[in-house]
């Protein structure tokens, strides 16, 4: 199980939000370039990157900020927020993403989706953001009446190759993952699922490990990191040394 820290962007900055909310933001350092080295330097083999600002007006916004990060760094980045369309995936591989993350664009049109996946499956993932176990888009601004697990389980039937799993409730808030709900997630599909939001503490990557859930790819951690919490380099080695002690 991959531990990957995320790195927010929100007008050139790295924030965090609570629970998506644009009113509840917290800047934790007018550097975000800065904020990568840090993570590579503690053992991050991944980064997650975010751009709220494209989450919210649908095409990425802070594009020199990522480009900056890939440069500086040697690991990969996996990029979301603001991606729409294959236009948008094209510029942001080009620019060197590895991975990015299609969530809004493949809940609101299956067949965008399965035209995507087909395309670029090896550099997709889909992000399925759930509030109550119901999908959310468009930057978590706006729910559908479409049950999260049975979104996976369509774009899994449409090729897709991995999920990020956010439970919308928990992101931001330092109260531990939602264990019941990734566990219906991970039952779901039999492709690789990286879960997302609440983890507070190296106890809550232990509960994660301790699923031993083969489709349990990795773990994304964002506030713990940076309300110092959890310390990164002690997260990947939990999961590293085979035990979950």
């Amino acid at each position: 199980m991959e531990v990957i820290p995320a790195i927010d962007i929100k007008g050139g900055k790295c924030v965090r939000l609570r629970q998506g909310q644009f009113t509840e933001v917290m800047t934790y350092s007018e550097d975000p370039v800065e904020m990568a080295l840090k993570w590579q330097l503690e053992g991050a083999a991944r980064l997650h990157v975010v751009d709220l600002d494209g989450a919210r007006v649908g095409s990425p916004q802070n594009v020199n900020t990522v480009r900056q990060i890939i440069r500086r760094v040697r690991i990969p980045v996996q990029l979301g927020g603001g991606i729409r369309n294959a236009e948008i995936i094209e510029r942001m591989l080009r620019i060197g993403v590895d991975r990015v993350i299609l969530g809004t664009a493949a809940a609101m049109d299956r067949s965008i989706a399965a035209n995507l996946l087909t395309l670029y499956s090896s550099h997709l993932l889909i992000g399925i953001d759930a509030r109550d176990g119901k999908v959310a888009v468009r930057g978590w601004q706006e729910q559908l009446n479409r049950s999260a697990v049975q979104f996976a389980r369509d774009i899994e039937s449409l090729g897709a190759r991995g999920i990020i799993f956010t439970d919308i409730a928990r992101d931001g808030m330092l109260q531990g993952p939602n264990l019941t709900s990734l566990q219906e997630m991970l039952n779901a599909v039999r492709i690789p699922v990286i879960a997302s939001g609440g983890v507070a503490s190296l106890q809550d990557i232990r509960k994660l490990k301790e699923m031993n859930s083969p489709n349990l790819a990795g773990v994304i951690v964002g506030k713990a990191l940076y309300a110092e919490t959890l310390r990164l380099s002690e997260a990947i080695a939990v999961t590293a040394d085979g035990t979950s002690g």
